[in-house]
């Protein structure tokens, strides 16, 4: 059902993670945002980390069933006086794309934004719900099927 666009970036980022980065995620170079994806019933669960990030900063898009999600987290306004001790939580543009597929409707996505977790929910379509076939019985003899 989902397809990540880049095997890489999973390693980059635990290299990130591992051996620090100095420069925070830009538009033109963002950070990924690790995620759980999860299917339910009828519909397809997505659930995002964004801590600290406001929801107005989050953008959702869809296009060609490429469904991209960026955020942005600023650093706090402490006014001119403050001065960093200490710097762990990344800042900067986080970015994750993921293909979905043509069985997942695309059109009636829904996002809810709590706690710093973006989730999306995608409906899947009604063509890949499961369904029973019925099985006829003939009472005569053996019959050809036309294929």
């Amino acid at each position: 059902m989902l397809v990540r666009t880049d095997p890489f970036q999973e390693l980059d980022r635990l290299t990130r993670q591992m051996f620090g980065d100095p420069q925070p995620g830009t538009w033109s170079r963002p950070v990924a945002m690790p995620l759980d994806a999860y299917r339910t019933g009828d519909e397809f669960i997505v659930a995002f980390d964004l801590p600290g990030v406001t929801p107005d900063s989050i953008d959702v898009d869809i296009e060609r069933n490429v469904l991209t999600v960026k955020a942005e987290r600023r650093p706090l306004d402490l006014g001119d006086d403050a001065q960093l001790h200490t710097s762990e939580r990344p800042l900067g543009v986080f970015s994750r794309q993921l293909i979905l597929s043509d069985v997942l409707d695309s059109e009636r996505i829904q996002a809810g934004y709590d706690n710093g977790v973006l989730v999306l929910r995608i409906p899947v379509l009604e063509k890949a719900k499961p369904r029973k076939v019925n099985v006829a019985v003939s009472t005569g003899g053996p019959t050809a099927i036309d294929v």
